[in-house]
């Protein structure tokens, strides 16, 4: 008899531990704020390499963003000259702050593969790279990612108490009508 009350108190006690405000993690206990997802597509970039420089580009509407590297020590080339022919016209490059250099197109590209070629003029250093920025048309940017709710959870635990309470009451009927056919024999 002992061993069935056991068994009935587990649920109770899976119940009161889901429900009380606080029981996953005390103070000191929880690991902070959970890490930001990304909300949205990546921007496109492209990325040309080559003995002397690296030149990655990122593309935000019509404004192409690019970040130049020495491939040898990976530091940033501060003062260059960058001239970028995309899709067949010449654009100039101007410098952004302290390690950015910026081009802005007429108009945005449209999707597909996009062949660019930088010349780059740093110092004594010059240098012909190539790359290719691959534009995607933006699918399912109006859906939102589909997320988990306590709410969510909170009703599966309760639903698996609830099947795991039926299971108990089934049983303890099979365990009872078993004491009465060996109490009625002996």
């Amino acid at each position: 008899m002992k061993h069935s009350s056991t068994l009935a108190a587990i649920p109770l006690a899976a119940l009161l531990f889901l429900t009380t405000p606080g029981a996953m993690a005390g103070d000191g206990h929880d690991h902070g704020a959970a890490a930001p997802a990304a909300t949205g597509p990546a921007l496109p970039r492209f990325a040309a390499v080559s003995d002397v420089f690296e030149l990655v580009g990122v593309l935000n509407g019509k404004q192409i963003t690019l970040y130049l590297d020495r491939t040898a020590d990976n530091s940033p080339v501060t003062e260059a000259q960058i001239e970028l022919e995309v899709a067949g016209k010449k654009f100039k490059a101007a410098k952004q702050g302290s390690d950015e250099f910026e081009v802005v197109l007429p108009e945005a590209p449209k999707p597909g593969a996009l062949p660019i070629t930088a010349t780059v003029t740093a110092g004594a250093d010059s240098d012909l790279l190539a790359g290719e920025l691959d534009i995607h048309e933006a699918a399912h940017a109006d859906e939102a990612e589909h997320s988990h709710s306590w709410k969510e959870y909170a009703g599966w635990a309760l639903g698996g108490i609830a099947a795991l309470a039926v299971l108990l009451t089934v049983g303890r009927r099979v365990m009872r009508s078993r004491q009465v056919r060996m109490g009625g024999a002996a």
